[in-house]
């Protein structure tokens, strides 16, 4: 198994995968990329049990067809240290020793066994849809921040993949503090399903997509994700539990609208959490007519802060608690200048809207409160 193939051009191809690759793997070979050579064509998969990636380059006077193992770790050291150029890769499937050959030298290191590396799943009868690559690096984006870190809870540590009928579908994350659902329109499926992609696969995705509009295949069956384009595919394992009735938590009827500028009520919670308790990192919203005064305070400390601000503001004067840290977060995420907040009471969760309205996107963002004083 013999080819020649750029080392820049390589190293962006390992790079792009090579996120799968963990560093304290169950199994040795999963610290390795698996090469497939099948005439000029080069595929490179990496793998965590969990989550597979694999790309398929171009490469040049190719002979032998073949597959081995390669330790990650060292090709790609050697590859950033290396300047551009052709090199030559010459794997000897009797005793698995690789020899790379370059402008400057001549190197040797050791394979493994391509049958010991994890076999690809198959997608099946899985069914699919097709989704720009920029609405779902925006969707995820957009979401991953609320997803839950508790594995006693599997069902909140992924985003929902929710599919409607007339080609809608609503991604959702929470972590039982806030909620956030993202739903987009104009999608071709006329399902209604639903699925959990798990943080880690997310963080992949994120990583890979390009921001652009190309299309990508997405198919899914009861147990993996698959995610192709022309260029790379990706398979990951969902998550395996029911996603709670999220649509129960969201309070409906919220008869009390407060508009503010976003970035400006950002730097205000900023500066307030400093003064916060950092146990509960508690502010209060005191909103009186077209005033929004926030406080918070650190009993402990005796430590102090208060700031107001015009806002605009239809309902009953009402004072009313959040977590400044969630909330910073939960507004960083969203876009536009100015955003909605709808109440009811101080013991309802609050929902957070942008006022600019995107095509074909609604965005729904959702915080409990705290109880005064805590």
């Amino acid at each position: 198994m013999r080819f020649i193939v750029s080392s820049g051009y390589l190293l962006k191809n390992l790079q792009l995968i090579g996120g799968v690759v963990g560093s304290n793997a169950v199994l040795g070979v999963l610290e390795d990329f698996l090469f497939e050579l099948e005439g000029n064509s080069l595929s490179i998969s990496a793998s965590d049990l969990e989550t597979m990636m694999r790309v398929e380059i171009e490469v040049t006077n190719a002979t032998n067809d073949g597959r081995i193992c390669i330790p990650s770790k060292i090709l790609t050291e050697y590859l950033k240290n290396l300047p551009d150029q052709p090199i030559t890769l010459n794997v000897n499937e009797t005793d698995r020793g690789i020899e790379i050959n370059s402008d400057f030298g001549k190197y040797k290191i050791s394979g493994e066994n391509a049958d010991d590396f994890p076999k690809e799943p198959q997608p099946g009868d899985a069914s699919s849809f097709n989704i720009a690559s920029i609405a779902l690096l925006e969707s995820i984006n957009k979401t991953i921040f609320a997803v839950s870190n508790d594995t006693l809870r599997p069902a909140m540590t992924g985003v929902y993949f929710q599919l409607e009928e007339g080609g809608n579908i609503n991604f959702v994350a929470t972590d039982a503090h806030r909620l956030v659902q993202l739903s987009r329109s104009g999608l071709e499926h006329q399902s209604n399903d639903g699925f959990i992609v798990p943080k880690k696969g997310l963080q992949q995705m994120r990583n890979v997509l390009p921001a652009e509009d190309t299309q990508l295949e997405i198919s899914y069956n009861s147990s993996h994700i698959f995610i192709t384009n022309n260029k790379l595919r990706m398979s990951c394992r969902l998550v395996d539990a029911r996603f709670p009735d999220y649509k129960a938590v969201i309070p409906t009827g919220n008869p009390y609208n407060l508009v503010v500028n976003r970035t400006d009520l950002i730097s205000a919670l900023r500066r307030l959490s400093i003064f916060a308790s950092k146990t509960t990192s508690q502010v209060v919203f005191d909103i009186v007519g077209n005033s929004l005064t926030i406080s918070s305070q650190d009993i402990d400390f005796s430590y102090e802060g208060k700031e107001t601000m015009t806002c605009q503001y239809t309902g009953e004067d009402m004072k009313i608690a959040f977590n400044a840290k969630l909330m910073i977060e939960l507004i960083s995420n969203m876009e536009g200048a100015e955003i909605q907040l709808e109440l009811s009471t101080p013991t309802r969760a609050g929902i957070f809207r942008p006022m600019e309205k995107s095509e074909n996107e609604e965005v729904l963002m959702l915080l409990m409160p705290l109880m005064v004083g805590i």
